[in-house]
């Protein structure tokens, strides 16, 4: 019988539920068992975040010739470490109003080969 070396707990994010998940590592630092899950996204989603978490960013830019904010987020989650670097790339974009939603305002945030998006439309 093998035995976990390393075990990471975390809440699972998919739906309500908020299950309790638990991410069992082997001595070769491969993922050997996820438990707690009551759904296959629960599983997949402890197995990602075990090994590579991501997430969607959302954020306001500014854009000249518009006294609204203009809200943005990444087209797909980035990887974890690479929020701050990615905020500070939309904090520093220089926009000029009119913007349409789904514009793509950067292609490649932070070498990410995520782009950001206008998530609403300012005349």
């Amino acid at each position: 019988m093998q035995y976990a070396t390393e075990v990471k707990t975390y809440t699972c994010i998919c739906c309500p539920l908020g299950c309790q998940l638990e991410v069992s590592f082997d001595e070769g630092g491969a993922i050997s068992e996820v438990t707690g899950y009551t759904c296959a996204r629960g599983k997949e989603y402890a197995a990602e975040e075990a090994v590579r978490p991501v997430r969607m960013v959302t954020a306001i830019a500014c854009a000249e010739g518009s006294l609204e904010p203009l809200s943005v987020k990444t087209e797909r989650p980035v990887p974890k470490d690479s929020i701050p670097d990615v905020l500070a790339a939309i904090r520093d974009l220089r926009l000029e109003a009119p913007i349409r939603a789904g514009e793509v305002l950067v292609e490649d945030a932070c070498g990410t080969g995520v782009a950001i998006v206008a998530t609403k439309s300012i005349p």
